[in-house]
């Protein structure tokens, strides 16, 4: 870490997340070092402004900070590839931000000197700069050894995030949870959209909007305050 607190920040990771959490470091302070190429360079040159794209391999040698945001079925692949070929640095920082890892995934980058990482943002990423805007209203799941656990929940607050502590065992679990707010409520909201279009009712996303967002409302302080839903309300009163 440099002395005025900044670190240098590489990213392996060029979809919708990745560049997003790269994004909201640098408006943190931190020095973005690169960002290893994606399918989409132009969406990510957008947000990520003259950010050097480097293969991963000079994006985990030249970082303080790595931020590896790949598909879940690829993470563990990745992080032990990069430890066969001596990427990993000791004292260097590495994040993931996949919600069903904790660190032990980052076994092999630890065993080489690296400080693990596990941050998931919960919230649905599209990869774009309204994404910030999302992080600066959520939480974030944050997994890390006893002692450096600060510094994953300081990452958190610099996203914008306000930082829970989810325990290494418990993360399959909190997956489990995540996926299923996000799958069932794009199922729900495309089953009811195609009623709707059935029905003959116009545009049933707009139709839909005040009524899934005030049903969600609704649903989130009740969890909240653990009152029961109550199942004499209706949508006809």
């Amino acid at each position: 870490m440099r002395r005025d607190g900044r670190l240098g920040v590489g990213i392996i990771g060029a979809g919708r997340v990745g560049p997003v959490v790269g994004a909201a470091l640098a408006g943190a302070g931190h020095a973005l070092v690169g960002v290893t190429p994606g399918s989409d360079p132009e969406r990510v040159e957008a947000i990520l402004p003259g950010v050097p794209t480097l293969d991963a391999t000079e994006v985990a040698r030249r970082s303080e900070l790595v931020i590896v945001a790949v598909p879940h079925d690829q993470l563990e692949g990745l992080v032990s590839g990069l430890a066969t070929l001596g990427a990993w640095q000791p004292g260097q920082l590495v994040l993931h931000t996949d919600p069903a890892f904790g660190t032990s995934v980052l076994a092999p980058a630890v065993a080489l000197g690296a400080i693990p990482l596990a941050v998931h943002p919960a919230v649905v990423f599209t990869g774009t700069s309204m994404d910030l805007r999302q992080l600066s209203t959520a939480y974030a799941a944050v997994t890390a050894p006893g002692p450096v656990l600060p510094i994953a929940q300081a990452l958190a607050v610099e996203l914008g995030c306000e930082p829970v502590v989810v325990a290494e065992a418990d993360r399959p679990t909190y997956a489990e949870a995540v996926g299923a707010a996000t799958e069932f409520s794009r199922s729900i909201v495309r089953q009811a959209a195609g009623l709707l279009r059935e029905s003959g009712v116009p545009n049933p996303g707009a139709y839909l909007s005040a009524l899934v967002h005030s049903t969600i409302d609704h649903a989130l302080a009740e969890a909240g305050s653990g009152t029961p839903d109550d199942p004499t309300a209706t949508i006809d009163g």
